[in-house]
């Protein structure tokens, strides 16, 4: 019985340890400005400018999992979320190259926005010099 006790209190500790790692990666997202990606080696245009938490209180989205979804075997994994990854650790492999990665990219956002009839779809209104934060 006392070890059964023990494996529910390690259990439990563990949960919460994964719990305060998951929250405060999620907390993490607000400090983002820009939507950048390592595995853009060269940028052909400036990154986007992104208010992570302004955009997602602006369009009203409060899942996650939206935008920082999981896939496997082709099938949407509900209530698993990528938060924390670059989108580059699944859009780009060697058997892809940066445009799959870019197609990602504006799949994700540009649908959205056609969608929702709102925000930008064209190149320059999210990749502006203007906009992009100095360096």
């Amino acid at each position: 019985m006392q070890s059964r006790h023990k494996t529910a209190a390690r259990l439990a500790r563990l949960a919460l340890i994964a719990l305060l790692f998951t929250v405060a990666t999620v907390f993490a997202q607000g400090d983002i400005t820009t939507v950048e990606d390592s595995g853009f080696e060269k940028r052909t245009r400036p990154v986007v400018a992104f208010e992570h938490d302004a955009h997602n209180q602006k369009a009203e989205i409060y899942d996650c999992a939206v935008c920082h979804h999981v896939y496997e075997n082709g099938e949407k994994r509900e209530g698993q979320m990528s938060v924390g990854m670059e989108c580059s650790e699944c859009h780009l492999s060697e058997n892809s190259g940066p445009m799959e990665l870019t197609r990602a990219y504006h799949r994700m956002c540009k649908t959205c926005h056609l969608e929702k009839n709102a925000g930008p779809v064209q190149c320059a209104q999210c990749h502006s010099r203007q906009n992009a934060p100095a360096k």
